[in-house]
């Protein structure tokens, strides 16, 4: 082959080279296969809430679960007594909680127990690892897997769920007592829009014209007495329930909040 002859294949060889890579390049940029080496952020628990599903080393007093939300910097924690909420930082692969503040309710039995528990592990610095949605932390003397809520506990349907009421919304905060436990607030709404259901004391009876996440109640109760802790959380649960309020569903959790007077509830799936 002549010395022209070599010259002008290897012309050819590097302009055939150069519309590959050419080529390559918008097959990049119009799919998207291609990576440039860098990765994004590494995924963390915020933004999700998470429930225990097992427990390696010391269980949890009262059997739990441990339900823990982050949310804006934030840690919301409940092993079946009080909630405890306070900053969190995710230092690398330790989680680190400050200003820890805990509601005071007194919890009775083994359940007497959780608040410590809870507060030994999110105090203790324990490590946390996130695979899919698994939540993983180790504490000094524990190991407490967890799971995505949502992929848990799916969102239950508004109406034909039986939802009993955990907490009482106040403008002063969230209330619970032994009294409401007692007393156990029950709400019912057919797909129909029929309300059943119990005050704490009397039964509640009526309808509820549902828009969205709008629900307008229009109830009407027995006239029983009983005692005045449980009249008391009978007459906030009314002061909830009276005319319209805004109703969301998160997972086996119901929030209302009365539109008018700020009044509100919070109801779990029976």
């Amino acid at each position: 082959m002549s010395a022209a002859t070599r010259t002008q294949s290897s012309r050819r060889t590097g302009r055939s080279a150069n519309i590959f890579r050419g080529s390559a390049l918008i097959v990049c940029g119009l799919l998207g296969a291609c990576s440039s080496g860098s990765s994004g952020p590494a995924p963390t628990p915020m933004g999700h809430t998470y429930i225990s599903t097992g427990v390696q080393g010391t269980p949890i007093p009262g059997g739990g679960p441990l339900t823990l939300t982050f949310e804006d910097g934030r840690v919301s924690a409940d092993s079946g007594c009080n909630s405890s909420s306070g900053a969190v930082t995710l230092d690398g692969s330790v989680l680190r909680v400050s200003q820890l503040a805990t509601t005071m309710m007194a919890c009775v039995g083994d359940k007497s127990g959780a608040d410590g528990w809870q507060t030994a592990l999110l105090q203790s610095a324990p490590k946390w690892s996130l695979s899919g949605s698994t939540l993983t932390l180790t504490g000094h003397d524990v190991t407490v897997t967890l799971r995505d809520k949502r992929v848990v506990r799916p969102d239950l349907p508004l109406t034909g769920t039986a939802w009993v009421v955990t907490t009482l919304l106040r403008k002063e905060g969230q209330v619970r007592s032994q009294a409401l436990d007692a007393a156990r607030p029950t709400l019912t709404i057919s797909p129909s829009g029929q309300v059943t259901g119990s005050a704490g004391c009397n039964r509640m009876t009526g309808a509820a014209d549902i828009a969205g996440s709008e629900v307008t109640f229009h109830l009407g109760t027995t006239r029983m007495m009983c005692a005045q802790d449980v009249m008391q959380v009978e007459q906030q649960v009314l002061e909830a329930l009276d005319g319209t309020t805004e109703a969301t569903v998160d997972s086996d959790a119901l929030t209302i909040r009365n539109r008018a007077n700020g009044a509100g509830l919070i109801l779990r799936s029976e």
